[in-house]
């Protein structure tokens, strides 16, 4: 099939020695899955750099990739339900106390973000457990949900800081696209560091001004603050500081966050850029030919030199090879070796059939 002239194979770079095989009635035979022997990665590079794999963050652990609906029905359900118990429940809290419900909220954003600064403590088992059971649930609602929400807004936010810094140069959407994807890393680590810079600023002169704590304790209590610290000497006492409170520490916190994130990925770009770099710029040896040599043919292909290279850099692994050549086997109906439309469409009929 592959080399009928009515279906040109889909890869037909690589395909002409097949068909030359076809044509003479040698059609090869399907080919045994062989293990790609993998590169002396770890003992040739100098540097003795090793791939890092990360996970994408724009899905979460558990699969979860949120819209901001889900994240808005998410938190006002904590916020809601919180609120209505320990409001509930407000006399069995001790502390500095200002409106009841206000002082809901703000002990549920406290202990969501496990700052919890001391000045409203639970004093009964029920509180106590009531707390320890928003302190959990508030935990994965930050880790799960609002983390790649703040990752999301990071992400557009990231396109107005590339274009600022190219609105004096002629450069297109393409040019912008390309840059943003080149040094994805690095413009997000400089987003969030200016963001976090902000956030620092405006809680700082707010403590300051609002609060009228002196300029050393109103930093000092940023700080403790964002980095959920919470000595609890210094904190948000009057009505309005706590209503500020509420917002500003959701951002500041998660924002923090993500900007150490940042920085472990940004390492570990740097990382991955400079095997690619080594692995482009060394040269070749009988080793690294007998290694890329997948089918044993005593010739390195196209696409077997690709694959070793990506194998060299950690792009890829012995499973990912694996499972893409399962899957071509299964399209390739034909055995030839090589995919065309009437694979494809052989294929589908096959899998409608089953069905």
């Amino acid at each position: 099939m592959a080399c009928n002239g009515a279906n040109q194979p889909l890869l037909s770079g690589y395909s002409t020695s097949t068909c030359q095989k076809i044509i003479n009635g040698d059609a090869p035979k399907r080919r045994r899955l062989r293990r790609v022997r993998s590169a002396p990665l770890a003992d040739c590079c100098p540097t003795d750099l090793k791939a890092d794999t990360s996970l994408t963050r724009s899905q979460s652990i558990f699969g979860i990739n949120p819209s901001f609906k889900k994240v808005a029905i998410f938190l006002t359900a904590y916020l809601g339900i919180g609120t209505i118990c320990f409001y509930i429940i407000r006399n069995q809290l001790r502390g500095d106390k200002t409106n009841g419900i206000l002082d809901a909220v703000y002990f549920c954003v406290v202990t969501m973000t496990t700052v919890g600064y001391g000045d409203l403590v639970p004093k009964s088992d029920l509180a106590k457990l009531l707390a320890c059971a928003f302190v959990f649930t508030g935990m994965a609602l930050i880790g799960l949900v609002l983390s790649q929400a703040a990752d999301y807004l990071v992400e557009k936010q990231e396109i107005l800081l590339v274009k600022a810094l190219h609105m004096h140069q002629k450069v297109g959407q393409v040019e912008i696209l390309n840059e943003i994807e080149n040094n994805k890393a690095q413009n997000k680590f400089y987003t969030v560091l200016i963001l976090l810079v902000v956030l620092v600023l405006a809680g700082t002169v707010f403590l300051w001004k609002v609060e009228k704590l002196d300029l050393v304790d109103a930093f000092y209590c940023v700080c403790s603050t964002v980095t959920t610290l919470g000595y609890g000497d210094k904190s948000f006492s009057t009505q309005g500081g706590r209503v500020f409170a509420v917002f500003w520490i959701f951002a500041g916190t998660i924002c923090l966050a993500q900007f150490f994130l940042y920085i472990a990925e940004l390492n570990a770009e740097k990382k991955q850029k400079a095997i690619v770099k080594w692995v482009l710029t060394r040269k070749m040896t009988n080793l690294d030919l007998e290694a890329a040599d997948i089918d044993d043919d005593g010739v390195v292909g196209a696409a077997e030199f690709v694959l070793y290279k990506l194998k060299e850099m950690g792009k890829i692994c012995q499973e990912d090879i694996r499972v893409i050549m399962e899957e071509f086997e299964e399209l390739d109906v034909d055995q030839s070796g090589t995919l065309s439309e009437s694979d494809i469409n052989l294929a589908q009929s096959d899998e409608t059939k089953r069905s």
